[in-house]
């Protein structure tokens, strides 16, 4: 974690798990500490991204197989302009949502295979894997709550898909201890951060680029 070689952090985790004030807590106190954090999300952390973003999420029918290409343009793209030029550069960089959440959505939401989509997804963004991939878990049901009556496209799908992301999320965790970390998206945000935190401060080492 020290010289030019950046910290390279995911938050993962179901429609509102919280992981954007997850995202956020650990961004301010990273600052505080005195690090350079570049935060930024997916799809929509670029001009391109922004566009892939309202176009799969708020436009009309998108068939699985595009969503998926779609998805893994926007962090080809994402990776290449912004990724990789802030880690190069030192900083942290907190992403909300990477290659994880399309394997999920894609792969196990859609049915379209999670080993196919998360090739596409490593191809695309050239085997950068994050240092540490933070899972904020909260059942589908407790997002629809937090959700309210505004959904976009992912979002409006039934209870059974976001139960098929969830279980995703946790069995890949399950099988990668070392680079994940899953904690209880019900419980206090302050609590979430602190366990966040904790982990953060034991990274070391340099950062994995592999097929993980």
């Amino acid at each position: 974690m020290s010289g030019r070689d950046g910290v390279f952090i995911a938050f993962e985790g179901g429609d509102g798990a919280g992981k954007s004030t997850q995202v956020r807590l650990l961004a301010d106190a990273l600052c505080e500490a005195g690090r350079e954090v570049l935060v930024t999300r997916q799809p929509g952390g670029t001009e391109l991204g922004a566009a892939i973003r309202d176009l799969v999420l708020h436009g009309d029918h998108v068939s699985p197989r595009a969503e998926a290409l779609l998805f893994a343009a926007d962090k080809a793209h994402h990776v290449d302009l912004v990724i990789r030029p802030a880690l190069a550069a030192g900083q942290v960089v907190l992403t909300d949502r990477y290659t994880d959440s399309s394997v999920a959505y894609q792969g196990a939401g859609r049915d379209l295979g999670a080993g196919e989509v998360h090739d596409l997804q490593m191809w695309a963004v050239g085997h950068l894997v994050p240092d540490l991939t933070v899972v904020v878990d909260v059942p589908p049901e407790e997002g629809r709550r937090r959700r309210g009556e505004v959904h976009d496209r992912l979002e409006s799908e039934a209870d059974a898909f976001h139960a098929a992301i969830r279980e995703h999320f946790l069995a890949t965790a399950r099988g990668n201890p070392q680079r994940y970390l899953v904690v209880d998206g019900t419980a206090a945000p302050e609590d979430v951060h602190a366990a966040v935190l904790a982990r953060f401060e034991t990274l070391g080492g340099a950062r994995p680029e592999a097929s993980a």
